[in-house]
């Protein structure tokens, strides 16, 4: 009786188990610290998918700590903005900052000059999805301007 229990507790967990040969990630990870080469404050950066043969984008799942900002960029085809955790500032050249949050899209279109940040006092971390051109960095982002963003 007890093997026919253990038998029939098992079948489900073998049957439902995860594939070893598929190629699953987790957006949970921190991933890696990323230099701080274009961007103020502490980030870390976990690809999720880079782009190939097969897929011509990029998906990033990108963790900023608080008082982190990137400098001014762009994509050669957009960006889309997917944000999971905390809350940060968005802003597009000639455009207001605006307060992003969970929950929150952001599609940045093509050659659209933009930065993206956490705020002083929460993290952030969205989802990355753009192209596989690099991306073109354009300006630093003071330390002077986000401090004084409203």
């Amino acid at each position: 009786m007890k093997k026919l229990l253990l038998i029939l507790l098992l079948v489900p967990i073998v049957c439902f188990a995860q594939d070893p040969e598929y190629n699953i990630s987790s957006y949970l990870n921190i991933g890696e610290k990323a230099q701080n080469i274009h961007h103020i404050g502490d980030a870390w950066l976990n690809f999720l998918s880079k782009a190939d043969k097969d897929y011509n984008y990029n998906v990033v799942m990108a963790t900023f700590s608080p008082d982190s900002t990137l400098d001014w960029h762009k994509h050669s085809k957009g960006q889309l903005l997917i944000v999971v955790e905390g809350e940060g500032y968005y802003q597009e050249r000639g455009k207001d900052v605006i307060v992003i949050k969970k929950g929150d899209v952001i599609k940045s279109a093509k050659n659209i000059e933009h930065w993206h940040s956490s705020t002083p006092n929460s993290k952030v971390s969205y989802i990355a999805i753009y192209d596989n051109e690099p991306t073109i960095w354009t300006e630093k982002l003071t330390k002077k301007y986000y401090d004084n963003i409203d």
